[in-house]
């Protein structure tokens, strides 16, 4: 069997090919264009690889055109952490040299000695990949939306403090078109206690406000004209300069998250795993999408339920040695599921009695902290999932918390 590494870079590749034995076959430096995916097309078809028996490639990272030229077909592509490429690295040398070439070597003879302890990249649908990547670019979104709004709310502390107790009574104030243009009418708190009444209500008519806007009008000018301390006359211009910039920041970014919000609300329906996803109780639109684009739709990725547990850092991990052991939570895991499944546990507290009696039982009869209490639900939930994904079944409330029902009842 033959056996192919790459060690893959910005503009070059390095391509090794080794056989059962260790004996290097072939070594090629590629560029990355599609004369250079041609030539190692050409390289793995001079060595055996067919459609019906393709080579396997070890390669660092899992996205890119190279990959995606990679799993046409059967193929299997094995993304290797470079953490764990740079210790396979010391069975071969102890010198702690390194080279492309050699880094190249060194990945195919991972999957000659141990592809069966590594995991290939999923063969997911093309449009569950086009969902992972709307999914969390619009994550990425809410989370850099959120990041900068926590940086204007800190700058406006400094000098703006009314803007903040004006904007308090909005739910994710800071966010809403209503508090950007009244800040663009008003950068500086000695500017804002001079608008008029007029002037505050066409900035609400600009953000597209349509009803209380007298009273709420009346409300922003009692509270920007009360007595607020102030810095310095030209320290604050220089403040309200630097609020402006970061408001043109926070503007892009609410339009990018609510831009790919709609693009994964019009894509997540069309998948077939959608229907089952959102029979959960706490699944949505947007987080059953973040979901699936983690676990993907590919039936053969995890051989069971624990598999996807761990995966989702749900499942606790023992460490024992000689008398001394201790469970914990796990460390290693992928970030995002993680992160979804903890708002997925905290939504069905509300919209399941069995997810908030397990919750309940968790925290009194097992004294399990919050979050502790949040991860062992979601534990139990991430399993009931795979399970009605593999049989093709919706969630059933009676079926997935009997006991809980049976203690509420």
């Amino acid at each position: 069997m033959i056996y192919c590494g790459i060690d893959w870079a910005e503009k070059t590749h390095d391509v090794a090919l080794v056989d059962d034995s260790g004996q290097l076959l072939a070594k090629r430096h590629i560029t990355d264009d599609t004369a250079g995916y041609r030539i190692l097309l050409d390289l793995l078809a001079e060595h055996g690889d067919s459609q019906e028996s393709p080579i396997p490639v070890a390669i660092e990272t899992s996205r890119g055109l190279l990959v995606a030229v990679l799993r046409t077909g059967n193929r299997q592509v094995f993304a290797i952490n470079p953490m764990a490429a740079a210790r396979y690295r010391d069975r071969h040398s102890v010198s702690r040299k390194k080279s492309d070439p050699g880094d190249a070597l060194v990945l195919a003879n991972i999957l000659r000695t141990d592809m069966h302890a590594h995991r290939p990249l999923p063969q997911d649908s093309d449009l569950g990949r086009a969902l992972a990547v709307l999914a969390r670019a619009q994550q990425d979104a809410t989370w850099n939306r959120q990041q900068i709004s926590n940086q204007l709310r800190s700058l406006l502390r400094e000098y703006y403090p009314s803007a903040l107790a004006a904007f308090d009574p909005w739910r994710n104030g800071l966010c809403r078109r209503e508090a950007h243009e009244l800040l663009k009418a008003a950068p500086t708190p000695s500017k804002a206690a001079k608008l008029t009444r007029t002037q505050v209500q066409a900035a609400l008519k600009r953000a597209g406000r349509q009803r209380g806007i007298d009273a709420e009008a009346e409300r922003l000018r009692e509270v920007f004209r009360a007595d607020w301390s102030h810095q310095p006359k030209l320290v604050e211009d220089a403040l309200g300069k630097q609020m402006l910039a970061l408001l043109v920041q926070l503007e892009a970014s609410c339009t990018a998250a609510d831009d790919l919000a709609t693009a994964v609300e019009e894509a997540f329906p069309q998948h077939p795993d959608a229907e089952i996803i959102l029979s959960f109780p706490g699944l949505g639109t947007q987080l059953g999408a973040r979901v699936l684009a983690e676990i993907g739709d590919d039936r053969e990725r995890f051989a069971d339920a624990r598999g996807l547990k761990a995966y989702a850092g749900a499942s606790p991990i023992t460490r024992a040695s000689g008398k001394k052991s201790s469970i914990t939570r796990r460390w290693v895991k992928n970030d995002r599921l993680n992160h979804a499944g903890y708002l997925w546990a905290f939504a069905s507290l509300t919209t399941s009695p069995g997810a908030k009696s397990h919750y309940r039982r968790r925290r009194d009869a097992h004294g399990d902290w919050h979050a502790a209490a949040q991860r062992n639900l979601f534990n139990r939930m991430i399993g009931q999932l795979y399970h009605c994904l593999q049989h093709h079944q919706l969630f059933d409330e009676s079926t997935a918390f009997p006991v809980e029902l049976a203690s509420v009842a």
